[in-house]
């Protein structure tokens, strides 16, 4: 099966403290607001202290139209992108050699915060010594889920072409979707959770002459879901100024109700159950979405530990997040044998899941 050799995670420049952002958002929203203090302990409740963007702090007090955030989303997307894949390739602690471009047979790109085309990764071949039949596949919108789903894709590439080595790479800059004049509840939710980062995976199939100096996470199986008629859970409503947040309140309820029945059902049809699975490797979506994930799935709290910990240090950085706490779960060389599920959310209303096996 298809293993993960490498994680990489880039952070951008401009570090925030959560106090920093709330007296952003209070300055910018207290004239439309008569209840702003207790709206504001949304940035208090979240359990996130630092996250990083693209930009510095007061970039945000400015008005900026869809053509000039969209412009430093490619600017910035590029360049911390053709980092996070150098990092990667050089895989330090994981790989017994560093990898070539050269030797990289497709890229998945993974994003929903911007658009471009030529897509980040054409851009990024410029810049890097890619072949020129380097296979191209860039996937817009799925939100928090794609960088579980980027990972999927790679593992079925890879099946179907075990000698690949596939680069997954997952950039967002949620921050720049941040809309100073949008005065509802989502945007101001969305202000207190969002931020900016950029991951790299390497994924390598069973005949792939790349390999790995430690243990590492192999593929097992994967399972996608989709929610009918659920479009107004979370996503983008695009406007003239740019992308508009939509975050649901009904989340974390919706997690409880769908999730449990999804990851058992995924577990039975590869006869394990809950009691094998040893890291939960999920998505951090919010404090509200770990709870949800230990109630629905009768985990305890320590099996969200490490996603709480890349929440608190970095927000939710949409699709990259759960690449981050994938690679703090390498840095702690789980045993040999032992299981992980890989679990994240997205937009459409959707989930991906993904069963690891440390060998």
């Amino acid at each position: 099966m298809p293993k993960i050799l490498s994680v990489s995670t880039f952070k951008p420049p401009h570090e925030i403290q959560q106090h920093q952002a709330a007296e952003l958002t209070r300055a910018l929203f207290s004239e439309k607001f008569s209840n702003i203090e207790r709206l504001l302990k949304v940035f208090d409740n979240g359990d996130i202290e630092t996250r990083n963007i693209c930009m510095p702090l007061e970039w945000f007090e400015k008005e900026h139209d869809f053509e000039e955030r969209n412009s430093l989303y490619i600017k910035h997307a590029v360049n911390y992108g053709v980092q996070a894949v150098e990092s990667c390739l050089e895989g330090e602690n994981t790989l017994n050699r560093p990898v070539h471009a050269s030797e990289i047979d497709a890229i998945f790109f993974i994003s929903s915060s911007g658009i471009s085309t030529p897509s980040i990764e054409a851009r990024i071949m410029n810049l890097l010594p890619f072949r020129d039949d380097t296979k191209r596949i860039p996937i817009w919108g799925l939100g928090c889920a794609g960088g579980a789903a980027g990972i999927s894709r790679a593992y079925e590439y890879c099946l179907a072409y075990p000698t690949a080595n596939v680069l997954v790479l997952s950039v967002e800059l949620c921050s720049l979707t941040f809309q100073k004049d949008d005065y509802s509840k989502s945007n101001l939710v969305g202000a207190s959770l969002f931020s900016d980062g950029v991951a790299c995976a390497l994924v390598a199939g069973d005949y792939s002459n790349i390999k790995a100096s430690q243990p590492m996470p192999k593929v097992i199986a994967t399972s996608s879901k989709f929610m009918p008629d659920s479009e107004d859970v979370m996503g983008w409503d695009v406007k003239n100024s740019g992308l508009h947040v939509i975050f649901s309140k009904s989340i974390p309820s919706i997690i409880k109700k769908w999730l449990g029945p999804f990851v058992h059902e995924f577990l039975d049809v590869n006869e394990l159950t809950k009691k094998d699975i040893a890291h939960f490797v999920a998505h951090p979506g919010g404090k509200k979405v770990l709870e949800a994930y230990e109630s629905a799935l009768g985990f305890d709290s320590t099996k969200t530990d490490i996603s709480r910990d890349i929440l608190r240090e970095n927000g939710n950085m949409s699709s990259p997040t759960i690449l981050y706490v994938l690679e703090r779960f390498m840095e702690n060389k789980p045993d040999t044998g032992d299981y992980g599920l890989m679990a994240a959310l997205g937009p459409g209303f959707c989930g991906e899941l993904l069963l690891l096996k440390w060998e």
